[in-house]
């Protein structure tokens, strides 16, 4: 999964034209350890992935390894799915992908979060965004639109480009996300949800 991840930025830094410094200097992030990272000798959080994509200007998608191949059917089994730290401290909550890469147009993400995880703070994305709780609580903040105290069967759809952060209750929470990165686009050939 190094490999792939850090093959997958320099080959989207060469095709925008940027320097490593250049990239690491948009991203926020330091040069050594982007460097690091596209020589496969790191992996970055799903923070700084989606930092590095937002420099870029391309979906954090098309850096992720992809998860079941370019088949447009998945099945990833309990055992499997690549597994990214939130953030960049030790204490960080671990996302296990889904659904990701290049082949899909929604990112799925399983988030086991014990009570002290590190959630990386406030957080914006692209497209829509769906969480929803299957165990514990989660307290979800949108910056600026309200906050609200999630429990086990609870959902929240809002644009991801909302600032907003999660907090885990007492016992912590198991959650999954959905991210949808195409709003309202149909593939070729397929019926559109209006339709």
């Amino acid at each position: 999964m190094l490999g792939v991840i850090g093959t997958a930025i320099a080959d989207a830094r060469a095709a925008a034209g940027l320097s490593m410094r250049e990239l690491a200097r948009r991203a926020k992030i330091s040069q050594p350890f982007l460097s690091q990272v596209e020589r496969g000798r790191t992996v970055p959080s799903l923070l700084t992935l989606y930092r590095i994509a937002g420099a870029l200007e391309i979906s954090p998608s098309s850096l992720m390894p992809a998860i079941g191949g370019e088949s447009e059917t998945l099945v990833v089994r309990a055992d499997e799915g690549a597994r990214l730290p939130v953030s960049d401290r030790a204490e960080a909550a671990v996302g296990r992908l889904l659904a990701a890469g290049p082949a899909h147009r929604l990112e799925v993400v399983e988030y086991r979060i014990r009570p002290g995880e590190d959630l990386g703070g406030w957080f914006e994305s692209t497209g829509e965004m769906t969480v929803y709780v299957v165990d514990g609580a989660l307290d979800v903040e949108i910056e600026q639109v309200g906050e609200w105290t999630l429990t086990a069967g609870d959902a929240i759809t809002h644009p991801a480009d909302r600032s907003h952060r999660w907090r885990p209750g007492p016992d912590g929470a198991t959650v999954l996300l959905a991210l949808a990165r195409e709003i309202g686009t149909a593939q070729p050939g397929r019926r559109s949800v209006e339709g």
